[in-house]
């Protein structure tokens, strides 16, 4: 690790964590307490946590405990990972043991979440882990009673943030393939860079990991700190925090194991903070609102699994309540999916009374319609009081829309002393306040423009499309008044009401053809290149299973369609054709939310359902010909804002109707704070296409586009290919956006020549292998590469510096420079392969690369004489690889001897530290040349080193010295005996 990461990245982070209470510890110390360097968990500080928590404990149970949390069978890491999570955190473990009734199983604690400095927590940096796979050292590892449960990866500041998070996450899965065990037992995975943090979980990509920007309960003032690095460990490591994360705000929804977003865990945490500390239970309730996508049913979910851990709340029962039953279905699926133990749906008014009459431990799933009542003589809904308790928490899904009405009245006259507490996706209406009058305050809010900036969704576009037989409202009264002028107002006014509204002009046959052909070629050219889908929302369920008819004839079998709308008794033949049963909607939903290149159903079309509460991540754009009006308008267009993988950078809403207007009547009735970024137009693109196209081309600036190997060597210097690499994205992913709208036209040319570029660069300096244009979108991709091909470039592996006809191909750039330049980075790929063969030799290799290259900066070389040089350097390391040596030593004896003379240069005599290379070499040989898997065997290992240092010892140096060549030896063993 440089230095500078270390000062600025690992200490820090070690400093703070020391700062609230963890002990810090060298990895190099624990060796002594662990079995040896296969040793992932403390185990004796495991052993003595168990004995402190649990004080009627035997010693033979406590090595029981220990054996079951280091030994576990399981088909995979998923599996492990998981099983560990509930011996840990859910289930627990026990032991079975008399404790003066005869032996019962006793549940063993493993953590003091109450008293939370009972516990025992470790800080570690540079701690080595060795198995026959080889050697991992993780730069952070937290210990929590002696399981190491959090892996940190420190990035140095200078390197560009596009590349920590990737590679961070890239070492986290070498980590992985090189040693799973470590990862049984882990929560959290964060990759630092001091001012720019992130946390995931296992198997997660680097799209997945999420900020954590609020360190609460307290505030960034409080803390006194404003870097990202500080403000996760504030906010995540904290002792109390760091235990109430792993117990409550983890789950594993299908293959996904997901930890808490910030706001999810302040949300939840105030919550409870106003239950447990309101006196009237009717001021124990509020509001959370969380905009659409970032995760509003996890926090029901989180808030549901703290809240039954609550002691004082004597095991609540838990009513969760929605409107709708796609809505119902789809909380208690996520709900089952999470492990939430025995959520039960209600299936009928007299079912939801059985249930709420169960108490304590119960958890109900109803729609809130279920709360209808018989009527009196007056008309008026009786429902009767089903409990009076107050440990009764009533959540709400989505609780502006029908909370309001007498069904809700009857909800809380049946549980008058319950709390209630009000999820909803979009702002609160500031004129009427309605949702804050009935559930109380805001307990948390987290707006749109604060989702999107923290990537928990991306941002949502509009495009209006308007087609030419598009009537706004004031042109189709004038057009009324004009065709019925001859008859009397009162008379035209029963006509208009009963025959001619919005519905009729949207539904000419006209309009619908041209909008179902735009619909078509837009959806193909703009959206289903980059394997995303799409809804479209139709005004009435005759016109949706007209499109369905139009698109289908104009999408020619390139996509499958699929229209949902609720069935009713006395439709006709052509909507009865497209009645579906509960089952078959399940069905085609589950097919719609499949990528693309698994199912070709790409296409939903609607006119009232999947409009609210419908979450496929793989949708990116709406075609929206409906009058959609404030909160159903604010709710339909976040159906496309859902992340899904790292190119699809937005979601986009298609606008036949003209719901513009609609759209800024809903921003005006809502808080503008609160909507602040729900949409931007697409035209808003434009400055910022042309802004990053400039920043793309300046790289090249005095070069026109038939000076290809200039070019290239623009990008010979790692920094500046970086710098590019950043701008050229940027400006693709920019293009994605706008293409093929004629306005990305001026770009395509440039777009097309720095891919080019781009892709020789990556090739020339041993980046990567192959073609590689994977990361732009699409449209993007398809210009490059039929580019490519069409200059003939055909783009191969990077040459190995060892291969024979590498000096040929070299030979082959007309400027030196580049020639110099491929030589550089070859030699430096050939260093990091070769490294652990001989550390001291190739680390002053890639140290003599460095020096040539700041002598020809300076000026103290010219091109040619570098070329020489570098040369030599080949020469050099093809020697050291045919097995020349320059101690005259045998090749697998020189490492040891270049370490030895490395440490006492100048204390001993060189012929005494050749013999003393020769006798360490012949000794490990001797001991393990002939074992197999001797890397596995943790004793052999053990005894291995003791001899060795007994061996090192009697050579007269320091104990020092001694353990740390001893580690050194036995690692190099590792790589010659593999």
């Amino acid at each position: 690790m440089e230095a500078y990461e270390y000062t600025e990245v690992e200490l820090p982070f070690i400093d703070q964590l020391v700062s609230y209470g963890y002990e810090y510890l060298e990895g190099k110390k624990l060796d002594f307490e662990r079995k040896g360097r296969g040793s992932i968990v403390l185990e004796g500080r495991l052993a003595e946590s168990i004995r402190r928590l649990n004080d009627w404990i035997s010693d033979s149970n406590v090595e029981k405990a220990v054996k079951q949390l280091v030994t576990i069978q399981s088909v995979d890491l998923w599996d492990a990972n998981n099983k560990m999570f509930e011996w840990l955190f859910g289930q627990g473990i026990s032991v079975l043991q008399d404790l003066g009734g005869g032996k019962k199983n006793q549940t063993v604690r493993l953590f003091d979440f109450d008293k939370v400095d009972r516990n025992e927590f470790l800080v570690v940096n540079q701690i080595s882990y060795t198995n026959a796979n080889g050697t991992i050292r993780p730069d952070i590892v937290i210990y929590i009673n002696g399981l190491p449960l959090v892996l940190v990866e420190c990035k140095s500041p200078k390197l560009k943030w596009d590349k920590q998070l990737p590679e961070g996450v890239r070492q986290f899965d070498r980590y992985q393939e090189t040693n799973e065990r470590i990862f049984w037992y882990n929560q959290m995975l964060i990759v630092t860079s001091r001012d720019r943090a992130r946390v995931g979980t296992i198997l997660a990509r680097p799209q997945h990991y999420g900020l954590w920007k609020d360190p609460y309960p307290f505030t960034i003032e409080d803390v006194g700190i404003n870097r990202s690095q500080d403000i996760m460990v504030a906010g995540m490591l904290r002792k109390e925090a760091i235990l109430d994360l792993m117990r409550n705000f983890i789950v594993f929804d299908g293959k996904v194991k997901k930890l808490a977003r910030y706001q999810q865990y302040r949300a939840v945490n105030k919550g409870i903070h106003r239950i447990m500390t309101e006196k009237k239970p009717s001021l124990r309730g509020g509001v959370v609102w969380h905009t659409q996508g970032s995760g509003k049913s996890l926090t029901m979910v989180y808030m549901a699994m703290k809240l039954r851990r609550v002691a004082s709340l004597e095991n609540p029962m838990l009513v969760i309540v929605t409107d709708r039953q796609d809505l119902d279905d789809q909380i208690t699926k996520t709900f089952q999916n999470c492990g939430f133990p025995d959520p039960t749906q209600a299936t009928s008014v007299a079912d939801l009374k059985g249930q709420l009459g169960k108490g304590p431990g119960t958890t109900v799933m109803t729609l809130i319609q279920k709360f209808q009542g018989s009527e009196d003589k007056e008309g008026n809904q009786i429902f009767p009081i089903i409990s009076e308790e107050e440990n009764i928490i009533v959540m709400t899904d989505e609780s502006h829309r029908s909370q309001y009405k007498g069904l809700a009245m009857n909800m809380r006259k049946a549980l008058p002393n319950a709390t209630f507490i009000g999820f909803t996706g979009t702002p609160i209406d500031k004129e009427k306040r309605s949702t804050t009058g009935k559930f109380g305050s805001y307990i948390d809010k987290y707006t749109i423009e604060q989702a999107v900036e923290d990537g928990a969704t991306v941002p949502i576009y509009y495009e209006s499309r308007l087609p030419k037989v598009h009537m706004k409202g004031d042109s189709l009264d004038e057009l009324f008044d004009r065709a019925f002028f001859d008859y009397d107002e009162d008379t035209r006014e029963k006509i208009k009401q009963k025959h001619v509204n919005e519905a009729l002009i949207l539904t000419a046959p006209e309009r619908m053809d041209e909008i179902a052909l735009d619909i078509a070629r837009h959806f193909e050219s703009h959206i289903l290149v980059n394997g995303y889908k799409a809804q479209v929302v139709a005004v009435s369920r005759a016109a949706a299973v007209k499109y369905k008819k139009l698109i289908d004839q104009y999408a020619k079998g390139q996509f499958e369609t699929a229209v949902i709308f609720s069935a009713g008794q006395n439709d006709e033949k052509e909507l009865r054709e497209h009645h579906i049963n509960k089952d078959e909607e399940k069905e085609l939903i589950r097919r719609f939310k499949k990528p693309f290149s698994e199912d070709k159903l790409a296409m939903l079309i609607v006119c009232d359902k999947l409009l609210t509460g419908f979450d496929a991540p793989v949708e990116q754009v709406m075609y929206l010909d409906k009058p959609l009006r404030e909160h159903n308008l604010l709710q339909a267009i976040a159906r496309t804002n859902r992340r899904y993988d790292k190119n699809k950078t937005y979601g986009l809403i298609v606008d036949y109707f003209g719901v513009s207007r609609f759209l800024d009547q809903a921003l005006e009735i809502f808080s503008a704070s609160d909507v602040k970024g729900a949409l931007q137009s697409i035209d808003e693109e434009i400055p910022r296409l042309e802004q990053r196209h400039r920043s793309a081309v300046r790289f090249f600036d005095g070069l026109n586009k038939s000076q290809r190997e200039e070019s290239i060597l623009r990008l010979a210097d790692e920094d500046v290919r970086a710098d590019f690499e950043l701008a050229y994205k940027r400006f693709a992913e920019s293009m994605d956006k706008v293409m093929p709208s004629p306005k990305a036209e001026p770009f395509v040319g440039d777009i097309k020549h720095l891919g080019l570029i781009r892709q020789l660069a990556k090739s020339r300096f041993s980046i990567d292998d192959g073609l590689d244009i994977s990361d732009c979108g699409e449209k993007v991709r398809h210009l490059v590469y039929k580019h490519l091909q069409s200059n003939g470039i055909q783009v191969r592996d990077p040459i190995s510096i060892l291969d024979a006809s590498f000096k040929e191909e070299v030979e082959d750039n007309v400027l030196p420079e580049t020639r110099a330049a491929q030589i550089e980075h070859a030699i430096k790929r050939e260093i990091s392969i070769r490294m652990e063969e001989d550390e001291v030799f190739y680390t002053s290799l890639k140290q003599k690369v460095e020096d040539l290259l700041e002598r020809f900066k300076e000026r103290q070389l010219d091109i040619y004489e570098l070329l020489d040089k570098l040369y030599s350097t080949r020469e050099e390391m093809l020697s050291k690889v045919k097995g020349k040596t320059k101690s005259g030593l045998k090749s697998e004896e020189e490492p040891y001897f270049n370490k030895l003379l490395e440490v006492f240069e100048g204390q001993k005599k060189v012929e005494e530290l050749k013999q003393m290379a020769v006798e360490v070499h012949q000794f490990i040989e001797d001991r393990v040349a002939s074992i197999p898997d001797w890397t596995a065997k943790t004793d052999f290992k053990r005894k291995l080193n003791a001899d060795l240092k007994i061996i090192l010892l009697k050579k007269r140096m320091p104990m020092s010295d001694a353990a740390m060549l001893v580690g050194y030896f036995t690692a190099l063993a590792e790589v010659q005996y593999r």
